[in-house]
């Protein structure tokens, strides 16, 4: 497909052609959990991002054990293959799906577009929930090839690693200290870490949220001075939108050595004494 190095994705008519395929578990992730009731793909069961899938008290995600647990919970088993799809151009979709190879689960794919492409199309919808019987699901790993934390970060500030920031311009130049919106999960200091290439996430999907060829993908991070052999470090505000480019960069182009910041401007931005850069 569009000549990708992986074959992760799976279009709106394969998804409607697999609707009673056992094998496979559909999962909307939205950044807005209160659209699954509104409307969703048949048999489809709905997580929040937030409630499920983030450690209630601190501010990190589950440990393996409850991971594994909640999946199992909703009829998962590692035998599924797990199609992902969500709001917001797949953000949160994405996330989940770097979160499940964090994990250790292989078999999942990506709805090459997001719901408003499925409702767009006039694909068939649901508000009924799925009753699968509980399964057996075991998290593996963690995988932290493709995670980094702050240290990391900082170590990295002056090697050859590429950081790419996914945020907006104007977060990344500072003028807004978190996305307009999502002032609860901001930062006390706005601007960029130093030396990163701002390449805003959305630039990699098309109007219809599905993404751009692998040529098209290719040149708008070598604009932007990161190149298919580059290691690569991407974050955003809280990790949503950073896996999203990990997606793109790892999977879609296949660029071993690619990693989600997931603790983010969140994090680094309210840190005592890490550099910040707030030029343009």
């Amino acid at each position: 497909m569009a000549d990708y190095a992986k074959d992760v994705l799976v279009e709106t008519q394969w998804v409607q052609e697999h609707l009673d395929d056992d094998s496979i578990r559909i999962v909307e992730v939205d950044e807005n959990p209160a659209l699954y009731a509104e409307a969703h793909i048949p048999g489809t069961i709905g997580f929040d991002w937030k409630a499920d899938l983030q450690d209630p008290v601190r501010r990190d995600f589950l440990g393996a054990d409850e991971f594994g647990e909640l999946f199992g919970s909703r009829g998962i088993s590692n035998e599924h293959t797990i199609v992902l799809y969500g709001d917001r151009n797949n953000w949160f979709a994405a996330y989940t799906y770097w979160y499940l190879k964090y994990y250790g689960h292989d078999k999942v794919l990506l709805m090459n577009g997001p719901r408003e492409k499925w409702i767009g199309e006039d694909r068939p919808t649901t508000k009924d929930e799925p009753d699968h019987a509980s399964a057996q699901f075991s998290a593996r790993g963690p995988d932290d090839s493709i995670r980094a934390r702050r240290e990391e970060v900082l170590e990295q500030l002056d090697s050859k690693t590429r950081l790419v920031d996914v945020r907006s311009p104007q977060e990344f130049s500072g003028e807004l200290i978190s996305m307009a919106g999502y002032e609860q999960e901001g930062a006390q200091r706005a601007g960029h870490i130093p030396g990163a290439a701002s390449v805003p996430w959305a630039q990699a999907v098309r109007e219809d949220g599905s993404f751009k060829s692998a040529a098209e993908l290719r040149e708008l991070y070598g604009s932007k001075g990161v190149s298919t052999g580059d290691p690569v470090i991407a974050y955003c505000r809280i990790g949503e939108r950073s896996a999203h480019t990990w997606f793109v960069l790892h999977e879609l182009l296949g660029q071993d050595d690619v990693k989600n910041y997931d603790g983010s401007w969140t994090e680094w931005g309210s840190m005592v004494d890490v550099p910040i850069e707030k030029s343009v």
